[in-house]
């Protein structure tokens, strides 16, 4: 036997990733039926969602009225489609965005724990919105308040300096990312103590920036819809290609380099992808927890490692989830609202907690 055979047969077998081939008829099928319930759930929930509130009106109506198939009182119509629909995408937008930032972040650390805000992006936001807050809240950009417009500018800031931070040699070290990510987030996290030492506006700005950083999705105007949205796509359509190449990065860097796999190149561009959805997420409604961790956690359970499939149902179920978790923040105490971020850490939270004690298991990343 020769010695290139030799070496050959020493080098240990490379598994085989997930790929569309290996799926069976049976199997596609039941994934298209479950992104088929997803769609019709999201519908659902937006219609009940632009149904509830202090004004009720039936969803048929409300459904009716979008089809153009009947009208509306001008008081619903103003209520329905100027004050609740933009809120409903909102809401929507967000919550897809984080659940895919998550998934992404969670496939590239390989770590069920990791969220949108696991490499700075938070500390970056706070920043930007405080600078936006104390200093120039009467400016506003194509329907961008200045706080959005700097605090999207903030965490897509400071995501691309964790990641020069933990470059070296041409490679990045996940657990240097993720430990740059933890000191830049925490340096900047706390630079709000300073803007409001300083505030000359007698705690206004103060309460302003108390209910950016506990999550509120406010009523956005639609050029901001328009722009949010489009940068959703764009995300979504750079991150498509990426979630096979999660497959094959899960193997461990040595394997994925031996299939053919540019590691380096994969890395940014996920971070890239994620940091522009949790930038978008940001602009619309402030630091919102659990909702990029949750969803993207229970999916997997359900579903498996399999990031391919997994974008899809990601991406509606964190919709639908935080169109449900505002509708009851606007919902539970109205007239008064509770804080989207408040809700869902007190809820999401032991949800997740009831996740992890019940299923007592680990599962691939």
């Amino acid at each position: 036997m020769s010695s290139t055979s030799v070496a050959e047969s020493s080098q240990p077998p490379i598994p085989k990733t997930h790929s569309r081939g290996e799926h069976s008829p049976k199997s596609r099928i039941v994934f298209a039926t479950l992104i088929g319930l997803l769609v019709a759930g999201l519908v659902t929930v937006i219609l009940l969602s632009l149904a509830i509130g202090a004004i009720r009106v039936s969803p048929g109506a409300i459904l009716g009225a979008l089809l153009r198939h009947q009208a509306l009182t001008t008081t619903q119509e103003i209520i329905v489609l100027q004050i609740r629909l933009p809120r409903v995408l909102a809401s929507a937008i967000v919550g897809a965005a984080l659940a895919i930032s998550g998934l992404m972040f969670q496939g590239l650390f390989r770590n069920p724990m990791a969220d949108p805000y696991v490499i700075g992006s938070s500390g970056g936001a706070v920043l930007g919105a405080c600078i936006g807050i104390f200093y120039f809240s009467q400016i506003s950009f194509f329907g961008f308040s200045a706080t959005a417009l700097l605090a999207f500018a903030g965490s897509v800031i400071t995501m691309a300096i964790v990641y020069s931070l933990a470059r070296a040699n041409g490679k990045t070290n996940v657990v240097t990312l993720l430990l740059a990510g933890f000191a830049v987030s925490t340096m900047l996290g706390y630079s709000s103590y300073a803007f409001e030492l300083l505030d000359s506006s007698n705690g206004s700005n103060h309460l302003v920036l108390l209910s950016w950083l506990h999550g509120v999705i406010g009523i956005p105007r639609w050029t901001q819809l328009s722009v949010t949205g489009a940068l959703l796509l764009f995300a979504i359509v750079i991150a498509t290609p990426l979630m096979r190449q999660l497959n094959t990065l899960a193997l461990g860097d040595e394997y994925a380099h031996q299939l053919g796999l540019k590691v380096e190149y994969t890395r940014v561009g996920i971070i890239l992808a994620g940091s522009l959805l949790t930038a978008v997420a940001v602009s619309l409604g402030g630091l919102i927890s659990f909702a990029g961790l949750i969803v993207p956690h229970v999916a997997r359970l359900l579903l498996g490692p399999d990031h391919v499939r997994l974008l899809p149902v990601t991406a509606l179920s964190g919709a639908i989830f935080l169109v449900l978790a505002d509708t009851l923040a606007r919902s539970v105490f109205a007239p008064n609202e509770v804080p989207v971020g408040i809700l869902m850490a007190f809820i999401g939270g032991p949800f997740f907690l009831y996740l992890l004690r019940k299923t007592k298991r680990s599962y691939a990343l």
